[in-house]
């Protein structure tokens, strides 16, 4: 062993690892002073008043998950260790604590409520306090709490909601819901007691809690439709029928709902909303039926209309160079977005969540493109972590999804740097742990080792980090509860309860036409 680690130590400190700019001394001082004026830089506080908030929620996305992503962005562009994603170049940097008000690890139902409603929540619970136990709809009267969706809408602003999961999922929904349990989609999924307690599903509540949301994009569309009604798109596939036992259509009700006057535009396929002219449209609904793609299966960019799903992770920054335009019938107006890309950590497997972080941060930098830090804040996150990590001692350069260059010192058998705490990648062979090295680990669907097996990986319990840019993003700094996100940014903006401070003395933003961002990002969970 000992002979293993000086071989290791040596490798580490080989010169060939080593860029030659690197070995200067200078460089590094140079490098350290140029952080250092820019931090100076930052004594001037940006205390605009934000005309725009924009909140990207990377499901999963731990902190290992941001470093291995960075580390992946950088080896796909020749570079590595040293690149910065979009996100590394946000001024202000903070953790959040994550737990849930009865859970020590969380999940994604409580922790939505806390950065979308600023209240922290018990798990399994959608937009309401900690007074909701999950299951029980008979404690959830009363106890609703309302979201900076809503509050953002209350103020005037357009808002939207843009998810690469379905639009009932845990995380987008608290946007709008309030629910005793995550599950309930559709009331095809609550209990006989829920519906007769007059608790609603969480597709209607996104028709009727606040129906002004301007833009809506996700998947999920079968929580819409009457039960046994066929999928439009897969009209053979009796899983992917309608769920609901109202018998209500509720993209129709969607449309009935809006004013007198108004374009309201239902499109469930990439096509149709390319096809869009957005200066003509008031409201937005788009629903797949499977919201998202792998990475590795749509090929380039700007693959054929036809894939599967709305937005492609890998389409739709195409998309949005397709639209920047202001937002139909709202020019000028303020806006309030809500991002979310899901599986930016999440398993099924590692390849798939370090690309789709990466695609994640290229939408950042889109955005940060399209928009102003005079007038738009612009925030970061995750709701929670995984157990995912990477390590084993890797030498400089080493592929983000390779092996360490070691092996057990107990088995005597290669593992690959990335390995998680538990899940599905827990093998077996012949009593003994499978020999990665016999298997295509680099493969698009190949699942890291766990050292616990379970169908499923479970979230991790450490704090998450919070990036933020833009007016007022100062207030995000050090060590916060997640539920103070919201209240920060609603201070920036002035809505909400925070509005003492935005009299006519305070010297709002100069105005921006903010391009139609309502495309820009995704969720996957």
């Amino acid at each position: 062993m000992k002979a293993l680690f000086v071989l290791l130590l040596a490798q580490l400190c080989s010169a060939s690892l080593v860029p030659e700019r690197e070995k200067d001394p200078e460089y590094w001082r140079r490098q350290a002073q140029e952080t250092l004026r820019n931090a100076l830089r930052l004594q001037r506080l940006n205390q605009n008043v934000a005309k725009n908030l924009i909140l990207f929620l990377g499901d999963g996305m731990g902190v290992s998950t941001v470093t291995a992503a960075r580390i992946l962005k950088g080896q796909l562009h020749g570079q590595g260790e040293e690149s910065l994603l979009e996100m590394d170049k946000f001024p202000f940097v903070a953790l959040a604590k994550t737990y849930n008000t009865n859970a020590q690890v969380p999940d994604s139902a409580g922790t939505a409520t806390a950065y979308l409603c600023g209240v922290k929540a018990n798990e399994g619970t959608l937009g309401v306090s900690a007074g909701v136990t999950r299951d029980r709809c008979n404690t959830t009267k009363g106890q609703e709490v309302t979201s900076i969706l809503r509050w953002a809408k209350e103020a005037g602003k357009a808002v939207g909601i843009v998810t690469t999961t379905r639009v009932t999922h845990a995380t987008p929904s608290a946007a709008y819901a309030h629910s005793a349990n995550r599950d309930w989609y559709s009331d095809g999924e609550m209990p006989p007691d829920a519906l007769e307690g007059g608790c609603k599903d969480i597709a209607r509540q996104l028709v009727e809690n606040i129906p002004d949301i301007e833009v809506i994009l996700g998947g999920g569309r079968k929580y819409m439709y009457p039960r046994n009604v066929s999928d439009v798109e897969y009209p053979h596939e009796e899983k992917q029928r309608g769920t609901r036992l109202d018998g209500r259509n509720l993209v129709q009700a969607w449309r009935e709902a809006k004013p007198r006057g108004k374009v309201a535009e239902y499109v469930w396929h990439r096509r149709a909303l390319l096809g869009l002219n957005l200066t003509r449209v008031d409201f937005l609904l788009g629903e797949s039926l499977h919201p998202w793609v792998p990475w590795h299966q749509l090929g380039a960019l700007g693959g054929p209309l036809s894939c599967p799903g709305l937005l492609g992770q890998l389409q739709w920054p195409v998309i949005l160079q397709g639209m920047v335009v202001p937002c139909p019938g709202h020019a000028g107006s303020p806006q309030t977005w809500f991002y979310s890309l899901g599986d930016a950590g999440t398993p099924p497997n590692n390849l798939q969540a370090l690309h789709e972080a990466v695609e994640l941060d290229r939408a950042i930098g889109l955005a940060t493109r399209l928009t102003s830090t005079q007038d738009t804040l612009s925030v970061v996150t995750a709701d929670h972590s995984h157990v995912f990590t990477f390590g084993g001692y890797t030498p400089r350069g080493n592929p983000i999804f390779g092996l360490a260059p070691m092996q057990s010192d107990v088995d005597r058998k290669p593992f690959t740097s990335i390995l998680y705490g538990n899940g599905p990648g827990y093998k077996i062979v012949a009593g003994e742990r499978e020999n990665v090295s016999a298997v295509d680990f680099a493969h698009a669907d190949y699942q890291a080792q766990s050292a616990v097996p379970l169908r499923q990986e479970t979230h991790g319990g450490e704090d998450v980090a919070v990036f933020a840019r833009g007016p007022m993003a100062h207030l995000l700094h050090g060590v916060h509860e997640q539920n103070y996100i919201p209240h920060a940014m609603a201070y920036a903006a002035c809505i909400g309860s925070n509005r003492g401070h935005c009299n006519a003395g305070a010297r709002p933003a100069t105005p921006l036409l903010l391009p139609f961002l309502g495309l820009l990002l995704l969720l996957l969970c």
